[in-house]
This record gives structure tokens, sequence and C-alpha cells, in this order.
């Protein structure tokens, strides 16, 4: 994986713009350890940072092809799991290729064959910038599921165009300010830590949506959606629906093994990353090589105030120990404690440049930090229950009529410790309430299906337009500051396509969430595992993360020249955190793990935010 950033400008020459772009870039050599290369001219300069993990050689970027009197220059962030197929269709076409098995030379090779249309052919997760010289024109493509971020911005009047994989690297350049708005102030506040696809926070920032492709050049922007769920009757039985995902989510495992680095797996011993490993640890079986490594990730002392509840049901320790012995890695636990997850939070700002998922993702940095140490590629188990139906929210009936979205709860309890002014001017319930709408708006629906089933496919879209997304960006932004490349197996858009049109019946077959995936698994997981319920990522419950950040919040609100002031009712703030009360949440506020001390930290990295990116707020 790698960072990439560019600009392009009709009216000012940019050959002399080197120290801009090389500003740009640097800002994403944490996505880029191993190299940086920049290729200017005068309408056009574009960036890469590179993060080495096949072909070191031929794979240098920005990468420049030349065919006839046509000149094209790539800068690419992804990795193609199907590049042998596409590399024989192009050799077929006539194509020589000088690496021995560069993604990046095939990526440009195929976009130059068959223009936009290449987006059909490829399978991977990407994010990439092709500037024509000739046609003076930009092309801009991102993944279907948005694996791979890419940002943008554009002055007025469309003179000028910058991109990049990060919103800091955006902001680095001179005619990009820090400006937050009434609109960035609601996504921060009602909808965070998601946000709307699309949208970049900042004023004036877009991001391009997962599926879309988008042309820059004199006449202006066009966007274009070349991807999208389509709904279909499902034909298959029970028993070839089962059969043909374990063919789909093993295919994507094997095809994602591709690397000239160490690779690895996340295990949680829960189903999801149990499968991807054993699909892993079974192909490194066959090919001889040494046993497969997988790390999972714990706190220190935290089985001492694990409580179960309806969201986790049971701690990971015991089940990982099962699923390794079974499939015999080679498996290293990691531990964290409350300090460094709590000093943590301001980095994963900085990685994420937003408030994100408070400790759920300053924890996932500091474990990617310490994987790095032995791997640089990883497959994780992301994606599964937003396919599937895995979350608690699916059997929920009840949350089914509410026009919102079922993981943002506790909003009045929330609102009441903002600032009145700042909850009048943004309208939570009515900015979520438009926000659900709008994606529903967009979804394909599938004639002749009955009302349960309809808004019940209505939720799976929710899921995983939005929720989903979120989590692809934590793992995203937290992996890739530490410079390691996270896979993610079930967010192949085979096996996407084909779950989604999967009824519930199925999915939820025997009566049990992921009914259809548990089904598909026998044979390759130990029984047990198999009916192991949803846990999620681990949460830490020691007690003392929850008075460390009732601590540092307290004394934010304390300093005059907090941020945080104009925007939160701070008596209130004051006198819940000096009390010995809690905010008495009836569920996690954010997904299924953030409760009352990720309130706390959420609002710390806000102020850390405010401060550290100097932004302005103009409502």
């Amino acid at each position: 994986m790698c960072g990439i950033a560019g600009w392009v400008d009709f009216e000012r020459d940019l050959s002399k713009k080197e120290r801009v772009i090389e500003k740009m870039v640097q800002l994403l050599s944490p996505r880029g350890p191993d190299a940086e290369g920049i290729w200017l001219s005068e309408r056009a300069v574009l960036g890469h940072r590179r993060l080495i993990v096949v072909d070191p050689e031929g794979g240098k970027q920005p990468m420049l092809r030349t065919a006839g009197k046509r000149t094209c220059i790539i800068t690419y962030n992804g990795e193609l799991y199907n590049t042998a197929d596409l590399r024989e269709k192009l050799t077929a076409r006539g194509y020589r290729f000088h690496s021995r098995n560069s993604d990046t030379e095939v990526l440009l090779a195929a976009y130059m064959e068959w223009g936009p249309e290449c987006l059909s052919l490829l399978n991977g997760i990407f994010a990439f910038a092709v500037w024509d010289r000739e046609k003076e024109c930009l092309f801009l493509a991102r993944d279907r599921l948005g694996v791979k971020p890419l940002f943008y911005t554009t002055g007025s009047g469309n003179q000028f165009f910058l991109f990049a994989s990060e919103i800091k690297s955006l902001l680095a350049h001179p005619a990009v300010s820090a400006e937050l708005n009434s609109e960035g102030l609601a996504e921060i506040f009602t909808l965070g830590p998601s946000r709307t696809p699309g949208h970049g926070v900042f004023k004036g920032i877009s991001e391009l949506k997962p599926g879309h492709y988008l042309i820059f050049n004199h006449n202006g922007i066009s966007m274009q959606q070349y991807w999208k769920l389509k709904s279909s009757a499902h034909t298959h039985t029970l028993d070839e629906t089962a059969a043909r995902v374990k063919e789909l989510l093993k295919d994507s495992v094997e095809r994602q093994l591709v690397s000239d680095v160490p690779i690895c797996t996340l295990l949680s011993g829960g189903l999801d990353s149990s499968a991807i490993s054993a699909f892993a640890a079974s192909k490194f079986r066959e090919s001889c090589q040494d046993p497969l490594c997988t790390y999972a990730v714990d706190y220190v002392d935290n089985e001492k105030y694990f409580r179960a509840n309806g969201f986790q049901p049971d701690a990971d320790a015991t089940w990982v120990e099962k699923v390794s012995g079974y499939l015999g890695t080679d498996h290293t636990n990691i531990y964290l404690n409350n300090q460094r997850l709590a000093e943590s939070l301001d980095a994963a700002v900085r990685a994420r440049d937003l408030p994100g998922m408070a400790d759920i993702d300053s924890s996932l940095y500091l474990f990617c930090n310490e994987v790095k140490k032995k791997a640089t590629v990883a497959l994780s188990g992301e994606a599964a229950d937003e396919i599937f139906g895995g979350y608690p929210w699916f059997q929920q009936n009840e949350k089914w009529d509410a026009a919102t979205f079922p993981w943002i709860t506790n909003l009045d309890q929330r609102m009441e410790l903002l600032a009145p002014e700042l909850v009048a001017l943004i309208k939570p319930e009515e900015y979520i309430m438009n926000r659900c709408r709008e994606t529903l708006d967009t979804i394909d629906p599938l004639i002749g299906e009955s009302v349960t089933d309809a808004r019940r496919r209505e939720l799976f879209y929710l899921n995983i337009v939005w929720f989903m997304s979120t989590l692809l960006d934590r793992k995203d932004r937290m992996s890739m500051a530490c410079g390691l490349e996270v896979r993610v197996p079930f967010c192949d858009h085979h096996l996407v396509e084909y779950v989604w049109n999967i009824p519930w019946k199925m999915k939820n077959c025997d009566n049990r969430g992921k009914g259809i995936l548990r089904r598909a698994l026998k044979g390759v997981l130990p029984p047990q595992v198999l009916l192991r319920r949803k846990s999620p990522y681990p949460k830490i419950h020691h007690p003392a993360y929850l008075n460390a950040v009732k601590k540092r919040l307290l004394e934010t609100i304390k300093d005059p020249n907090s941020p945080l002031l104009s925007i939160i009712n701070a008596p209130k703030l004051n006198t819940l955190l000096q009390s010995r009360g809690e905010m008495k949440m009836s569920c996690p506020w954010f997904g299924q793990l953030m409760g009352e001390a990720q309130f706390y930290a959420y609002l710390i990295q806000v102020d850390n935010w405010l401060r550290e990116y100097n932004i302005y707020i103009n409502p």
C-alpha cells in the first residue's frame, strides 16, 4: 500500500512547484515508508509514497508509459489480486511489460487500453490517479467498497484540482484551509465517528465515493458511479448457497495472500477472523511454507474486569488459543496498557485526520504498530457482519422503523452535554434523518419483495454504505499510520454481490446470526468456534481507563484556551465529570463498543483535533 497526492492547474506553471508537492507527499510517509517519487510537468504534478509489498524494483512510482503519441502517468495506492489474469489479457493485445509482476504497470496498461471500462475488470483494493499528458485530463478512481481512501478539493471556477490519500496532505497546500462550517459540525457531533459518504468534513474537501471515478479536465469535474449493488432473486438451494459462499471466500483469501514480504492474519477467535486464518493456514501448508503467523490484541488485566453483555458475550483469549492450536499457527498475543491507550488518542486523530472511535482506534494503532515489527501485510475479518447480518440490530425488529442508523443511539443524552446554540444550529435529529433518507433513495429494490424483507434489505444497505465504511476507514488509517497493509477478504466484490441477494431466511439459517456462513465453514473450523456468538473487537474494561479519560477531559475544560469550551455545555459536563455517577447509557452510543469512557475520549479527540489542525469554525 501507499500514499498518493497530486495537483492539476490550468492557470499556472507547476513545473516549479516541487516544494509544495514534496510537503504534501511527506505527510503521507507513514503510508509509504520505503520510497518516494514525484513527477513534475507544467500542468500536473503527481506524488507517491511507497510501501513495498510486491516487486520491489518494478513498481516504482509515479510510473510513466508511452504508446505512440500518448503518454500517461499513474500514482496508485492499492493491491490488485488478479494481476496475472489482466497481464495475460493485455499481453494477448500486444502489450509488453518491463517489471516482474508489478500490479502498477498492469493497471496503467489496463487504463490505457480500456479507459474507465478497465475498472470492471479489477479485483482488488485501490485508489489511483492517471494523468493523460496529451489530453490534459486527470482520471481518479476508487475501489468498489472504499477500502482505500481518496480525497479531493478544487478552487473556485475549477481552475485547479488537488487530491490525496489523506486530508492532511490536502491541508498542506497553501490554497486549502482547515475550516469547519455548520455541516462539518453536524458530521462530527451527530454522525461521528462515522461520516456521510463523499463528505470530507472540512469545508471544500470531498471524498471520492466508493465505486466511483472522476475526470477533471478543461471542462471541469465529471463523476460517474461504475459499481453498485444490484438486487435480484436468489435461485440457489441452501446447500448450494453454503458451498458457493465457501468457494468465494476461500478464493478471496487465497488471492490476497500474494506478497513478497512477510504476511500474517489478525485473529480474534471469532468466526470471521478464524475463517480467514483457516484458509490462509491451509494455503501455507499446501505451499510448504512456515506456519502462518497470527496476532491477537488484548489489554493488561482486562480479564479481571470483563463483564459479559449483549454486545460482548465473552472475551477472546480462550477462543484465540483454541483456534490457533487447531490451525497450528505461530501465534503472538499483544497486550496493551491503560496509559499507552490513553496517550495514543492524539496519535489516532493524526492518523485519521478526524476524531474517531477513541480508544477503539488508538488500540488498533498500537496493535498494528506491534504487528509491523514482524510483518508488512495482514489479513483481517472486517465486513462479514455487514454483509451477512451479524450485528445485534439485525435481530432487533423494534429498531427497523426508526428513520435513523441503528448504531447511533443515546442522541438526546449526548446533546445535553453540548452547547444549546450548537444543538440548535446542527439540528441533530433532522440531519441524521436526511442522511439516512438520502442513502436509502439510492438502493436498488427487489421487485415483489415483502415489506419485511425490503426493510431488512435497507438495513443491510445502510450497514454496507455507512457502518462498514467507518470500520474500513478505521482499519486503513490506523494500520497505514504504522506502515502495515491490511487486506479484507470479505470485501471481495464477487462475494459481496452474491451474499447481497441471499434471502434473510438463508442468511439466518439454523436460527443463528450469520447462519449461512457457519454452514459454509463446516469442516473448516471446530464446531465450538462455529457456534460462538458474535463478539466485536476487544474493548478495555479496566476502570483505570475511565478514570484517566475523565481526569484528562476535566483538565481540558478547565483550560480557558480550550476550543471545546465554545462547543460543549461546560457546567453540565464539569458536574458529570466531578461526580462519582455515570452517564448510565442504556447501550453503546455508537456501534457496539463506545460507551461512557469512549464518549469522554471522543471529546478529548475533538479538542486535540481543533487545536492541532488549527481549525477555524465558521458556522
